[in-house]
């Protein structure tokens, strides 16, 4: 099996969490900020859209027995991005793409001589409405040329695309409504 990548995605091995992770499965799934956790017997995956969240919840695993980096390569916990794969050295992880529909491809990641055959993707996903069918990555070199912040509201932070004059929406799990 494999499970879904979008914008950025905490890959976590399920050994690791069940071996190492303060309280086990039923604590890390209670821990996740956000509805993106889905999981295959082998690996764990939650995405974010802000890459500073994802490094500040890959903080919260290793404060909760889980090793990121040893050495330059990944130990319990990979990053996966949607449009670049794998971000860091890691053995133990590939990244695929899997057709879940005739033209609806998805990016996706499984353990190494694993055999993808179905894509494990979060509880009430869809493609119609995912980040794999439709998205927009802005550098962060350009993102006060692109976008205009103008709030922060129900776990979004929600900014004027000066392109096209509508809404866009960036997931924030970890901020507070203001």
């Amino acid at each position: 099996m494999a499970v879904l990548v979008e914008a950025n995605s905490v890959i976590v091995r399920m050994q690791a969490i069940r071996d190492r992770y303060a309280g086990g499965w039923s604590e890390f799934a209670d821990a996740v900020p956000n509805n993106t956790l889905c999981s295959d017997d082998e690996i764990a995956r939650v995405g974010f859209m802000n890459p500073n969240d994802c490094d500040a919840y890959i903080g919260n695993l290793e404060r909760s027995g889980l090793t990121f980096l040893r050495d330059g390569q990944s130990q319990d916990i990979a990053v996966a991005v949607q449009t670049d794969g794998i971000a860091v050295p890691c053995e133990w992880l590939e990244f695929v793409r899997i057709e879940v529909a005739p033209g609806q491809a998805v990016a996706a990641v499984r353990l190494k001589k694993g055999t993808a055959s179905q894509q494990v993707c979060p509880e009430n996903w869809s493609y119609e409405k995912s980040l794999s069918r439709q998205f927009a990555v802005v550098p962060a070199d350009r993102l006060d040329k692109s976008l205009t912040f103008l709030r922060h509201e129900n776990g979004l932070d929600v900014y004027l695309n000066a392109l096209t004059g509508e809404e866009v929406y960036i997931g924030r799990p970890n901020l507070k409504a203001e």
